[in-house]
């Protein structure tokens, strides 16, 4: 809690962003608090925790809360686990932005409107609008997803581009409640550094081997000590199966070298300092589907 007592108009509250697996939830948050707290990946359904991101201007306190895509391919159990976490988080908000991809609108799009409590000012946030080479099909695209539900508002963007972004805190602004800051001004995340660090590693992972990398793989962290301003940390891969140890560890080991050396960076570039990494990769069948693992993996 910060101790400086802030004007007595400030604002601050809980902001969830969803959306369907991939429309640019990750990078969105990302931008709009100007640091990297969740991972990004051209890989679908990369997101599997409830993040926090903090952005503190001098009238207000955003927290964002990025959640997982709705899952609707796989029904084991850490997908429940996910769905779970998604509608938990919607039901706790001040404010929903509802992330779809300008011009695309599906089934799982309409699956995760369908969830939309009606009670919390819900904003249709339009991604991606940059790709659009045609802008006069944008308003009248932005008209018929209006008309499906009462939106408080309704903002193109591309988060990629940092376009409209400003339009949009102004949009969320309106609807946070008047409330002391819950973080320091200098916050950035609610997360560890080493859940972070879990999340770097496997952002790597499925950037660097990518389709063929199994959705259930994951990363845990089994140690992270601080020795003055270096982090060493040592990560472990959990995957189900030989075939995919293999993929991830590569010909001589260079693929397993290249997601630990790119995961390294990251961390030093986050941490501000010397980042020491080891990673293995360990076979762990059925990880995925056991609820008893999940929570000991982090997943709740």
């Amino acid at each position: 809690m910060t101790a400086t007592k802030m004007p007595d108009n400030f604002r601050c509250g809980y902001i969830a962003i969803v959306g369907r697996p991939n429309v640019g939830k990750s990078t969105l948050m990302n931008v709009l608090i100007g640091a990297k707290v969740s991972i990004t990946s051209r890989k679908a359904q990369t997101t599997r925790h409830r993040i926090t991101g903090i952005q503190t201007v001098p009238d207000a306190q955003f927290i964002y809360v990025d959640t997982p895509g709705f899952q609707t391919r796989h029904s084991n159990a850490l997908n429940k686990t996910l769905n779970k976490t998604v509608t938990n988080t919607l039901i706790s908000s001040d404010v929903i932005l509802y992330v779809i991809e300008a011009g695309t609108f599906g089934p799982a799009d309409q699956q995760v409107m369908d969830l939309l409590p009606k009670e919390v000012p819900c904003i249709l946030v339009i991604n991606k609008s940059d790709r659009v080479k045609d802008k006069a099909v944008l308003l009248p695209f932005a008209q018929k997803i209006a008309a499906m539900r009462d939106f408080a508002a309704i903002v193109p963007v591309s988060a990629k581009l940092h376009f409209q972004l400003e339009g949009l805190q102004d949009e969320i602004k309106r609807f946070l409640p008047e409330n002391q800051p819950i973080f320091g001004p200098d916050d950035i995340t609610d997360r560890s550094e080493k859940f972070l660090a879990s999340e770097i590693v496997r952002e790597k992972l499925f950037r660097f081997v990518g389709d063929e990398l199994p959705y259930t793989s994951t990363v845990l962290i089994e140690k992270f000590e601080q020795e003055g301003d270096l982090r060493r940390v040592f990560a472990a891969i959990l995957v189900e199966r030989d075939t995919h140890k293999s993929m991830i560890i590569g010909n001589k080991g260079a693929r397993l070298k290249e997601v630990s050396t790119q995961a390294r960076l990251d961390m030093e570039k986050l941490f501000g300092g010397p980042v020491y990494l080891e990673i293995w990769v360990k076979v762990k069948s059925g990880w995925a589907d056991n609820e008893a693992g999940l929570r000991a993996y982090g997943y709740e």
